[in-house]
């Protein structure tokens, strides 16, 4: 008797995880399996993708599950999950993080905000919809959100048993970092404990997300003459908040000596500047504000600012967008705007 909840046409279950680089959806992948095969005798693969392998750029893990009788051959990216597990909510702005999830499918997603807001922003119609607040559980126990979304991937699928991913943790950590052992198991206790679900009726003729595959803005059709580009290596029209691991910088004004530490040591163009005057009418550079777009959240500025007029801040919708001091480029796409 199968133990799998559901599969597809090839006799598959499958899983596959949306996240950024640093918040460890490509270990998570890997525990995954390999708690299924060890732990319960299935077949099951792992493999993840992602461009440049950096903190902050989008990664996607993948991992199937099959009975033991049956072969994977199919080694390509999963395109109609029966779970995804969105690890930074942020992604939705610009990735389709639900694209091609069956219309009985769940979507897991690390989130501090009620059911419909974040239905409203993942543009899911029906199905079931599970949260947890992994980040603040990542924070408070000092370990990474991975191991609060695999409890909650756990509580999902509930044909796996906790007891086999609590012996992956152990046999991960317990040789290089065995300090790490037991707090990443309480995180893991905690995800499987606080995941929240709500269904939304799915009706007899639904069908699941449609998969889009990304294309590249510049393509043999659409590439300048000579492959030419008037602005390369540049990142002015990206917005990177989607970068950003659940922190920010905090910007108090009545503590800046506008002494431009920060923007030293800042990757991207991050800080607002203005010339005005001091007191004794010399010209100077005035620190303005910061532009999130920008903002990575690398949190450099906070360590390298002598007055603690930057400080960390755990990110609330909205607060980037309502405070956010936009940057003025003149020269864009090789013109002047």
């Amino acid at each position: 008797m199968s133990i799998l909840p559901m599969k597809n046409e090839l006799g598959f279950f499958e899983i596959r995880l949306e996240s950024i680089g640093g918040l460890g959806a490509n270990l998570a992948g890997k525990m995954l399996a390999e708690a299924g095969v060890l732990g319960l005798g299935l077949n099951g693969s792992n493999f993840s993708s992602y461009g440049s392998e950096k903190k902050g750029s989008p990664v996607k893990s993948f991992t199937r599950y099959c009975e033991p009788e049956v072969e994977i051959r199919d080694h390509s990216p999963i395109e109609q999950p029966h779970i995804v597990a969105v690890f930074h909510e942020a992604l939705y702005k610009t990735v389709d993080v639900v694209s091609g999830l069956n219309a009985d499918g769940i979507a897991l997603v690390n989130t501090a905000r009620e059911f419909d807001e974040v239905r409203r922003d993942l543009k899911l119609e029906y199905g079931t919809l599970a949260i947890v607040d992994a980040l603040t559980i990542a924070v408070e126990e000092k370990t990474k959100v991975n191991t609060a979304m695999l409890g909650a991937l756990y509580r999902i699928c509930d044909f796996l048993d906790p007891d086999s991913m609590r012996n992956v943790i152990r046999k991960t950590f317990e040789k290089k970092y065995p300090h790490l052992v037991e707090p990443n198991i309480r995180t893991f206790d905690r995800g499987f404990k606080e995941v929240q679900f709500k269904t939304y009726e799915v009706p007899e003729s639904a069908e699941g997300k449609s998969f889009t595959r990304p294309l590249p803005q510049l393509g043999y059709l659409t590439q300048e003459l000579g492959g030419v580009m008037t602005t390369q290596a540049n990142s002015i029209m990206k917005d990177l908040s989607g970068s950003r691991q659940g922190f920010l910088p905090e910007l108090l004004k009545d503590k800046c000596i506008h002494c431009a530490a920060c923007d030293n040591v800042c990757p991207d163009y991050c800080f607002v500047w203005e010339a005005g005057e001091d007191k004794k009418g010399r010209k100077q550079m005035f620190l303005k504000g910061i532009d999130y777009q920008y903002c990575k959240g690398c949190l450099k500025c906070v360590e390298a600012c002598p007055t603690d007029a930057l400080g960390d801040l755990r990110e609330m919708i909205g607060y980037a967008e309502a405070n956010r001091v936009k940057q003025n480029f003149p020269y864009i796409a090789g013109g002047i705007s």
